[in-house]
């Protein structure tokens, strides 16, 4: 008896023990340290750093100006310039005579060669560049554009692996999604760690409705962070209604059983294109924008051997467009949407593969949503996804699938645009009204969804990446996704070297990056590919606390600060240094370009100057975000860019000119009202613009009143506004007063009310009344024109 109750108890015992265990190790799995991007310290100490706080100002290496990156490509293919074009024909004049200095100015050597051609200058085309670079290639990118001017700068700024693809893998048993979803939630962490100041942690919220929704969204988002392993940072968690409710207020309360939060990752994605752009740059790539291909060069073999381009800009400056040749050894297609565009200029007769996809968000105001949590709604009215997040301090809410023609800039459609507004109206609280004047942004991009050219046109679009070559060794990269893109640079890579024989090595006089002799990038270049851990410009000295030494030193104001260490990361130090004194007491530097936003005059300064900006819309819509935050904002801002620009590009009163329509233009596609598009800078600059940017749709109270028409004794002064009802009464009012033979029984006084003369008849009173009547009505009922022509009645029982 005693052994068996001893054997009982070490089973209890047992069983306890191992429950113990499991229950523990869940708990240190849930709630084990962590080091999440962006909270450690900074690599390289900032510049204030050291006994005393003495200030030494950082010594970042100097990138190449877009005129030296062109003088390289012309080289390439045989032509020298400027300075060295001198020198050598005066050499080669006087040792090999006349004839054979003008061979030396058209032949170039074949270290001018380059490895690699990159077209296409988004995510995909500038990760090929620094992946290139870093394994010791010699490379060069050419954008007709701009850095980011397409789908890259227009996406939902997530870096995620992908809900929705997780939920198809699993109940469509598709392979290819469940390979995406891994893929993309390992190289969200690669995104963290490579540019802390430009991505981070969000977490976003699935509302759950029924219960029977709680075990399922919970088994799916823990499936979720087991995929993402040792690469995840925060795990899922479940919301009570109350809990949900407190980190979303504006979340509909009617049906609500709880929420569930899991983790994804948000980034800046044209500041991010920019700075991959810019590293590939300092790493002795040759990285230039606004040159396009108009052709692609063969050799006797029918193998690509270079490209015939132009410089845009020299279009822009009204001078004949700057042509030449760049000779290299393989050419990757990186460009998107128009992919088959260049793979025509390969082969006319080669079947299309693109299948574009628009995506349409909207920015709200930051009131719309929590700061710090966003939101996604799993299935809308249609099926579709659609994300509600915070971004830049605004709210952006989107996306639309549907297919598209593949244009430069495309316009949100009001359908999709109103389709977007009706789908977040459903999930917040009745008492909030989601305007169509509340939205101040709207743009459409194209999603450049791919078929396998391998495979016939019955099967399905593939929603990962893929990596062809052509008969002519044209190598293609397409499809895929912005978190997908330095893997997506990787395979095409790999691929380059195998297909023409590329010798990849260590890094010839590597940059150092961070400034400082203290922290080598290039001792990890081994000629393999390592941009997991190649950090971007302005990665190495971000720390979440930069932006206090900032202010110390250069007095610039809290809010402008953070946005500059977040944006630029330790590269803020010379936008700081570029700004313009204030000569006010506070802030000491930083002039706005937006009274609205914390974007400063630096700014632009740094982007000429050290990202390759050349028109007024790479500084608007991608060097600053103001553009995608608020269009009419854009619009104000514009004079000062351009005249910030000419003053550092040298620009003349045409071009000047050019930029304003362009820019103007620019700003159509991404929501600006098309009343807006036909003011001159002139117009702007005189306040023409409307006295406050609602003012078209009537949204606010001014000065405690609703928006109100002019007084109606007062309707022959100049006015947007016209109280219809009250001209006919008085007019009709009159004829009637002249009938009865009385005097006219309803006129206006000063004060811009109804006075009655006295009663005769029971005709004269019935009218009285009538009078009466009509005049409660005029009180509060007015029939405004708005500046869009709609007419609309207006109660002015709100002003009470």
């Amino acid at each position: 008896m005693a052994s068996r109750r001893s054997g009982r108890l070490l089973k209890g015992l047992g069983y306890t023990s191992a429950v113990a265990a499991v229950s523990g190790g869940v708990l240190y799995f849930s709630y084990r340290p962590r080091e999440v991007p962006g909270s450690e310290a900074a690599a390289v100490p900032p510049p204030t750093y050291g006994e005393g706080g003495v200030f030494r100002p950082p010594a970042f290496p100097r990138v190449k100006s877009r005129e030296e990156q062109i003088a390289d490509l012309k080289r390439s293919g045989g032509v020298i310039t400027q300075a060295a074009e001198s020198v050598k024909s005066k050499i080669t004049g006087l040792v090999r005579g006349e004839q054979d200095g003008v061979q030396e100015q058209t032949q170039g050597g074949k270290d001018d060669i380059y490895d690699l051609l990159v077209i296409g200058g988004g995510a995909t085309g500038t990760g090929i560049a620094l992946d290139a670079a870093t394994r010791g290639l010699k490379v060069a990118l050419v954008e007709r554009d701009d850095f980011a001017s397409g789908t890259s700068s227009k996406s939902t700024k997530l870096v995620h692996g992908g809900v929705r693809y997780l939920e198809k893998a699993v109940w469509e048993l598709d392979y290819n999604q469940y390979k995406l979803v891994v893929e993309a939630l390992r190289e969200r962490r690669y995104f963290l760690d490579t540019a802390p100041h430009l991505s981070s942690w969000l977490p976003i919220m699935i509302p759950i409705n029924k219960w029977w929704q709680a075990p399922y969204f919970w088994a799916g988002t823990k499936f979720y962070d087991f995929l993402a392993g040792r690469e995840n940072i925060e795990s899922s968690y479940f919301l009570t209604k109350s809990k949900a409710l407190d980190a979303f207020p504006m979340l509909k309360r009617t049906n609500l059983v709880g929420a569930l939060v899991y983790y994804d990752g948000a980034h800046n994605d044209s500041r991010m294109n920019v700075s991959i752009a810019m590293t590939a740059a300092l790493y002795g790539g040759t990285i230039v924008n606004h040159i396009e291909v108009t052709d692609l060069e063969k050799d006797a073999n029918g193998r690509l051997c270079g490209a015939r381009v132009k410089d845009r800009i020299t279009e822009f400056n009204g001078q004949t467009p700057d042509e030449f040749s760049i000779r290299a050894r393989g050419i990757i297609n990186a460009t998107g949407p128009f992919t088959d565009a260049i793979r025509k200029m390969d082969d006319q007769s080669v079947q299309e593969i693109v299948a574009p996809s628009s995506g349409v968000h909207v920015i709200l105001p930051g009131y719309y949503s929590p700061a710090n949590m966003g939101l996604i709604d799993p299935h809308t009215s249609d099926g579709r996804v659609i994300f509600f997040l915070p971004w830049q301090g605004n709210t952006i809410a989107g996306t639309t699938d549907a297919p598209t023609k593949i244009t430069q800039n495309p316009i949100a459609g009001e359908q999709e645009i109103n389709w977007i507004l009706s789908e977040i109206q459903n999930y917040l609280l009745p008492g909030i009204n989601v305007r169509r004047g509340d939205v101040l942004a709207a743009w459409s991009g194209i999603r450049p969804l791919v078929r396998d050219p391998k495979k016939s046109k019955s099967e399905g679009l593939v929603r990962n990446h893929l990596v062809t070559t052509s008969h002519s060794g044209l190598i293609t990269c397409s499809g895929g996704k912005w978190t997908t893109y330095r893997q997506m640079a990787e395979e095409s890579v790999d691929e380059a070297i195998k297909e023409f024989g590329l010798k990849t090595g260590p890094v010839s006089n590597p940059p150092r990056v961070s400034g400082t002799e203290g922290f080598d990038d290039a001792a990890r270049l081994d000629g393999s590919c390592q941009t997991h851990q190649v950090r971007l410009v302005g990665a190495h000295g971000f720390s979440k606390t930069l932006f206090i030494n900032l202010i110390q030193h250069y007095g610039i104001e809290t809010e402008v600060a953070k946005h500059l260490c977040e944006s630029y990361g330790d590269r803020a130090w010379t936008v700081a240094a570029l700004s313009a004194p204030t000569e006010q007491r506070f802030p000491i530097r930083g002039k706005r370009i937006s009274a609205l936003y914390p974007y400063i005059d630096g700014e632009v300064r740094y982007a000429v100057h050290h990202e390759y900006a050349q028109t007024a819309v790479d500084v608007v819509a991608r060097r600053t975000r103001l553009a995608f935050l608020n269009a009419q904002a854009a619009l104000e801002a514009l004079p000062m860019i351009i005249d910030l620009m000419a003053e550092e590009l040298d620009w003349n009163n045409h071009r000047k000119e050019e930029e304003w329509k362009h820019a103007v233009g620019f700003l159509g596609s991404m929501g600006l009202p098309k009343g807006k598009l036909r003011l001159s800078r002139k117009d702007v600059e005189e306040g023409r613009v409307g006295k406050y940017e609602d003012e078209e749709y009537g949204l606010y109270a001014r000065h405690g009143k609703l928006y109100t028409p002019a007084p109606m004794w007062s309707w022959f002064q100049p006015m947007a506004e016209l109280n219809a009802m009250a001209l006919c009464f008085c007019a009709v009012d009159f004829l009637v007063g002249r009938l009865l033979d009385a005097s006219p029984m309803a006129c206006f006084n000063e004060a811009g009310d109804v006075v009655s003369a006295p009663a005769g008849t029971a005709m004269y009173t019935a009218w009285t009344c009538l009078s009466f009547l009509t005049r409660v009505a005029l009180q509060y009922l007015w029939i405004v024109v708005g500046d869009d022509g709609h007419l609309f009645i207006q109660n002015r029982l709100y002003e009470e």
